[in-house]
Parts: C-alpha cells; structure tokens; sequence
C-alpha cells in the first residue's frame, strides 16, 4: 500500500478565514477595486487573447510595464505566479543538498514552509523584542554558520517594522550568501533596493502585485536581480508560469501610474489614521501596544488578541489573529473608522 512520505504526511491545507464579512482587514490586501477605466481597458486586452495558444513565457508585456513603473531594465525582471512560485522555485534550485538556508522570527511563514519541502535545512534567526532585525548580528549568523541563502520580507508581514536601505546594503555587501529581500509592502515605504540589484552579485527583490497595486486576484509576483541570477532564474522557472489573463490585466494596471500611486498614498493616510486611533486606545489600556508601521497593517500586541478578534468577527469585522498578535490591514477610511469604533467598543463591555 502507497503511503505518504515523512514532508508532507501531516500537512494540512492552507485555510483562510471562510465567510462572508462586511469587512475583511486580515490578508493585507488592497481595499478598493480597480476602477472602472481600468477595468474597460482590461476587457479590451482580454477580448485579443488567443485561448488556443499558450502564454508568452516570458510575460514579456507585464514585465515591461512593470519595469516601466518602477524605472527598472526589464531584463533584470523575472515574473512568476505570485511571490510563493517565486520564493518555492528559489529554495529548490539555487541550493543544494546540506546546503542552509536562514530565516527570520516572526516574518512571512511561507518561507520556511517552503524550505521543508524541498528538504532544506533552515535556521532562524530571533528578531529582538523590539520586534526590529539587529543587522551586526544577523550578518554574523549568516558568516559564522555558513548560510547559502538568506530570506526576509522588508517592511515585514506581519510586524510592519524594516530595515534602512542603507542598513540592507551594508547586509547585502558583508556576506557571501545569496540575499532575498522581499519588499512586498516597500510601495509603502522608501528605503527600497529595487533599482540597486545590479551593484549586487548576491541580491534578489521580490515584489507583487497584491498589495499596493490591488491585484490579488492575478496571483502576479516579480524577482529582480542582475542578469546573471535573473538569466537562472528564468532558465529554472516552469515555461509558461503566468496566465495569459494575468499577464494582459497586468501589463494594463502597471500603465497607470498616477491612479496607482494616488491610491497608495491614501492607504499610507489611511495606515497613519488606524495606527494613530490605535495608540489612543493603547494609551488608555494597560495591555495594548500597537507596533509603529511601514507596511499597509498596524501589528498590535495585546493578551486580549483572541477575544478581541472574537468581538469583531461578532460584528462581521475579520482581522488576523496571531497568537498574542492582532494584524489589522489598512482598510478604507469607513473601515478603519469603523474597525476602531469596534475595539473601543469592546474596552467598554468588558471594563
């Protein structure tokens, strides 16, 4: 009889929170659709495609209007079926076996997931309690313990703290191992490395297309690297990765820079206004601090986290509940409104 192996016997499958809500802060996604000009000009891409034929493989149109908006050579640009494709076909091609991998804690879980799969061995390096990564010491784990690859998302999911751009180079340029910065909430913030990749012979940027450009339902994610890394990552990846749909609606939303960019300030205003009202409410409560951010979340710490994330999903309201941990996404300004009307309300029935 066929049986499972060891990796994967006791897997389950990934599991979202399920339902309908009147609002949905817990998975950092974008809070306004596309417009409706945006959305015409996709349809008309859409009614051009060939349905017979399969996409272009290297997504050669997205990846240039991806370029564009960022200012980058799209020759450095690899893109892939979300940053998970991405990060999985990294950990399996760019090491080998005894080969070891680092990660840090808390940080994006997916990486280590990964890791497991494709029997890598990873260590983990513990943030301090700042929740902040002390980069002396993080650059001395990597050098001393002889680590291949080094992986971390910068603003972080979940905390929403991160490094300087000048803190990154100075990591980037003291090891030897391979460094994956992941800067899929940097839209948020300015300390990014994307336009530096070529300087590096060690440095790989991932950014997506889920956060701040609002398109989660495309499952697009973007390596930028030098030409030698990019030239292998394009050599390892599956021939025809993204979709033809994604790729037409893709290379449509990059074109529009100044929506885009508008509608990432007011997440950033909105960002500000939930963290502020949520200082407010910590200021009056003994055991509720929320973590000053850089991403589209406000990280909130509190040993009330799980009946708190119980009170509001009684009010149809979802957040992420993490351990001692709420993460609470940067909704519309009605959303945020109504999220911290919400959490007041509870500090009154149960004072």
């Amino acid at each position: 009889m066929y049986t499972l192996n060891k990796k994967i016997i006791n897997l389950v499958p990934y599991e979202p929170i399920s339902g309908t809500y009147d609002i949905r802060l817990d998975a950092n996604e974008c809070p306004d659709n596309l417009p409706e000009f945006i959305r015409e000009d996709i349809k008309a891409e859409i009614d051009k495609l060939a349905f017979n034929r399969y996409p272009d493989p290297m997504a050669s149109s997205v990846v240039e209007a991806f370029a564009s908006y960022y200012g980058i050579n799209s020759a450095l640009v690899t893109a892939g079926n979300g940053s998970d494709e991405l990060i999985f076909l990294i950990e399996a091609a760019f090491l080998e076996k005894g080969d070891k991998m680092l990660v840090v804690s808390p940080d994006f879980s997916m990486y280590n997931f990964y890791s497991s799969i494709c029997e890598v061995e990873c260590e983990t390096f513990v943030k301090n309690d700042n929740l902040d990564i002390d980069v002396d010491a993080l650059i001395e784990k990597v050098n001393s313990d002889g680590i291949k690859l080094l992986m971390f998302s910068n603003p972080c999911n979940p905390t929403g703290r991160g490094i300087t751009a000048d803190e990154a180079r100075r990591l980037v340029t003291s090891v030897d191992a391979l460094v994956i910065l992941d800067e899929a909430y940097m839209d948020f913030w300015d300390q990014s490395l994307l336009s530096e990749v070529e300087k590096y012979s060690n440095l790989i940027v991932f950014r997506t297309a889920s956060k701040a450009v609002g398109s989660a339902a495309l499952r697009l994610g973007f390596a930028v690297a030098n030409e030698t890394i990019s030239r292998a990552v394009k050599a390892v990846k599956s021939p025809y990765n993204v979709n033809s749909f994604s790729q037409a609606a893709g290379a449509v939303i990059f074109k529009n820079k100044e929506y885009l960019q508008n509608r990432q300030k007011t997440i950033v205003k909105n960002r500000e206004t939930l963290y502020n009202g949520l200082m407010e409410l910590g200021n009056a409560q003994e055991d509720f601090t929320p973590i000053e951010s850089v991403a589209n979340f406000v990280f909130v710490r509190t040993s009330q986290a799980e009946k708190i994330f119980a009170y509001l999903k009684s009010k149809s309201i979802v957040v992420r509940l993490m351990g001692s941990y709420l993460r609470i996404t940067a909704g519309t300004g009605q959303e945020v409104e109504q999220v911290l009307n919400s959490i007041r309300e509870y500090f009154e029935v149960t004072a």
